[in-house]
């Protein structure tokens, strides 16, 4: 990846892949905009339903992550039994639907760097992992109804400076939090492996 401008990705062409499987391009669901393309390398975040304040109506995703970092609502990946479930499912297709960069679990919302990779579609990827965590967290807690919001943000990354500070910045979340005095000591983040294994490992393998 260069540090210059990569621009847009377009959709894939049509008939390349089957309709389910098929890159989007640029779109629009609800008030945020999103990219999807395979190559694309993604920084994503979604949260709690009550993540945000009510009314709060963020404009990007810079926005958006900015407001989650208040750790706004009831916080339930607080736990670690319901934090290790998140990471379960953000680990699960690694290598297989996406490649998995980085990653930072906070309590009210989730940090993921991943590259996609051909026919894996950004938004069948993440609510794939919203899916098989909110079912087990949900048993986990006997709580019923939905727990992640519907909306999710991404900012694709433009060059391998943007990369490593995005990287940086996910790894670091739980500093800036004030959870934890480093981001090694975080449990629930790629920083603990990345520091075991060297800074181009890019968290565990399966």
């Amino acid at each position: 990846m260069s540090d210059g401008w990569l621009g847009p990705p377009a959709s894939s062409p049509a008939g390349s892949m089957d309709r389910e499987a098929a890159h989007r391009g640029w779109r629009s669901r609800g008030y945020i905009p999103h990219c999807d393309a395979a190559g694309l390398t993604q920084h994503i975040v979604f949260g709690l339903t009550d993540a945000l304040p009510r009314g709060a109506k963020p404009t990007s995703a810079l926005h958006g992550d900015r407001i989650l970092d208040g750790l706004h609502g009831s916080c339930v990946l607080r736990s670690g039994d319901c934090a290790a479930v998140v990471e379960r499912a953000l680990l699960h297709a690694d290598g297989e639907r996406y490649r998995l960069i980085a990653w930072c679990i906070m309590p009210n919302h989730v940090h993921v760097i991943v590259q996609q990779m051909e026919g894996g579609r950004l938004d069948a990827i993440v609510q794939a992992w919203k899916s098989a965590s909110a079912h087990s967290i949900n048993n986990h807690l006997s709580r019923r109804g939905r727990l992640w919001r519907r909306e999710y943000f991404d900012r694709f990354m433009r060059g391998d400076g943007h990369l490593a500070t995005s990287i940086a910045y996910v790894e670091d979340n739980p500093v800036q939090a004030k959870l934890a005095a480093n981001a090694v000591e975080w449990p629930w983040s790629s920083a603990r492996f990345r520091d075991t294994a060297g800074e181009d490992a890019g968290g565990p393998r399966k």
